[in-house]
C-alpha cells in the first residue's frame, strides 16, 4: 500500500489560482466597480450562445475577466435574459454566506490602508484593518453582494506553523470525522489536540 508521501510524489503541482468566477445580474455595476472603482484591467471577455442541447435551458452569456495580480483573475458570468437567483443572496451577512469569499493579497498593512481609501471612494462600506493570528485583512462587498477580502501576511509562516496545522487537522479528523455523528464540540477537539501535542513533544524530545 502506498504511503501519503509516495502518493504525493505522483501528484502534479498547482501553480496558484487562475481565476474565481461568479454569476452577476448587474453587469454594468460590476464593471464600474472592478474596472473603474478598483482600477482592475479587463484582459479577456467571451460572448457565447448557450452550451449544450436546447432542452438544457442554458442561456446565452458573457464571461468577462478582471486582473487580480500575479497572473490571477476574478471573472463573472452574465446570463442574458435571466433573473437574479435568491440562492446567491439569501445567506448574505450570515456566517455561511461570509465563509464563501474571495481574498486578494496586499504586501503590508500600509497597502491595506491605501486599499481602504480606494474602496471607500466607490461608496462601498469597508471594515477597518482586522488582525488575525498571522494575517491582517479588510472586508467589503461588491455590487452583487459577494464578500471580498484583501489580506497581508503579518509574519512569514514557519515550520512550527506547519507542524501546528498538521496536529490541528488530525485532531479535527479524529474528533468530528464527517458530519460529526457523535456531536462532539470544539472542546473535545482541543482535548484531542492537546493529546496529540503531548505525543509530538515526546517523540521529538
Amino acid at each position: 500500500m502506498n504511503t501519503p508521501t509516495e502518493i504525493n510524489r505522483n501528484i502534479p503541482q498547482l501553480h496558484g489560482v487562475h481565476h474565481t468566477a461568479f454569476p452577476t445580474w448587474k453587469p454594468k455595476s460590476t464593471v464600474e466597480f472592478y474596472r473603474d472603482g478598483l482600477g482592475l484591467k479587463m484582459p479577456h471577455a467571451i460572448t457565447a450562445k448557450g452550451w449544450g442541447r436546447s432542452e438544457n435551458g442554458h442561456p446565452d452569456f458573457l464571461h468577462f475577466f478582471f486582473e487580480a495580480g500575479d497572473n490571477s483573475l476574478i471573472a463573472f458570468f452574465y446570463y442574458i435574459g435571466t433573473k437574479p437567483n435568491p440562492t446567491f443572496t439569501a445567506l448574505r451577512g450570515q456566517y455561511l454566506g461570509l465563509a464563501r469569499h474571495t481574498a486578494w493579497t496586499a504586501r503590508d498593512v500600509a497597502e491595506l490602508e491605501r486599499w481602504r481609501t480606494v474602496i471607500k471612494r466607490t461608496g462601498v462600506k469597508v471594515t477597518p484593518v482586522v488582525r488575525h493570528e498571522t494575517l491582517s485583512s479588510i472586508y467589503f462587498q461588491d455590487p452583487n453582494g459577494y464578500d471580498l477580502e484583501i489580506a497581508c501576511q503579518d509574519r512569514p509562516l514557519q515550520e512550527i506553523d506547519v507542524v501546528d496545522t498538521g496536529l490541528t487537522i488530525e485532531a479535527m479528523i479524529q474528533t468530528f470525522g464527517d458530519d460529526n455523528p457523535d456531536e462532539k464540540t470544539v472542546y473535545d477537539m482541543w482535548h484531542k489536540k492537546a493529546e496529540l501535542v503531548r505525543k509530538y513533544m515526546q517523540s521529538t524530545s
